[in-house]
């Protein structure tokens, strides 16, 4: 987080995801912005701003570090919304069909789903409007549903594919939210979440439906 405040990412929401990433995918996230999203001072202002911007969004790394910083910035979104669900649920005492899975199914994924369209406008407009193109945030906004709904439902499927083991399989009763076990538990569920996001992210840079970061 120190080092972001130092050296601030050329997109502006890329401050917000890349600590986002150090907590749930841990050591990885942390040596992912080291290796790969950490701006290089040399390339930071110089009479030729603009064009440094461009390259330091885009770069020249490999295909699979874009699609990889792609899909961490599509799962932070995700990830952060699932994570402000959880309490929500805890606190209301929410049911769907008289199963409490079913209700963090449900909440988690809509407010997955916004975090991960706001954390996507806030990358598309800027980085279009970088490369050349007058988008409006109306445009952005529908151009980030169709880049992020599939890779959201991808992320979502690993997520609680792993919720469902823990529920009926690992645990004679499952933990609960107040637990550290319980979080550890959503850890890894976040990780094999981004595990299955990152094919669909690929399968849209590959598409040009998205842009590799």
């Amino acid at each position: 987080m120190i080092d972001i405040i130092k050296k601030p990412q050329p997109m502006a929401i890329m401050n917000i995801v890349w600590p986002i990433n150090g907590l749930y995918l841990g050591p990885l996230g942390i040596l992912a912005y080291w290796k790969i999203g950490r701006v290089n001072q040399e390339h930071q202002h110089d009479e030729h701003g603009d064009e440094d911007d461009h390259k330091d969004m885009h770069g020249d790394k490999p295909r699979w570090q874009g699609v990889f910083v792609s899909t961490s910035h599509c799962s932070s979104g995700c990830a952060f919304g699932d994570a402000v669900g959880v309490p929500i649920v805890t606190m209301t005492g929410l049911t769907i069909a008289g199963s409490v899975l079913f209700s963090h199914y449900t909440v988690e994924f809509i407010l997955a789903y916004l975090f991960g369209i706001f954390f996507q406008v806030f990358s598309i407009v800027p980085m279009s409007r970088k490369m050349g193109e007058k988008m409006s945030w109306g445009k952005g906004f529908i151009q980030s549903v169709k880049a992020d709904t599939f890779a959201l439902i991808a992320f979502e499927i690993g997520m609680f594919g792993w919720m469902a083991i823990v529920h009926f399989y690992l645990f004679a009763q499952p933990p609960k939210p107040d637990t550290m076990t319980y979080w550890f538990m959503m850890q890894i569920a976040m990780l094999l979440g981004t595990a299955t996001s990152f094919p669909a992210n690929w399968l849209l840079v590959r598409k040009g439906i998205k842009h590799s970061m």
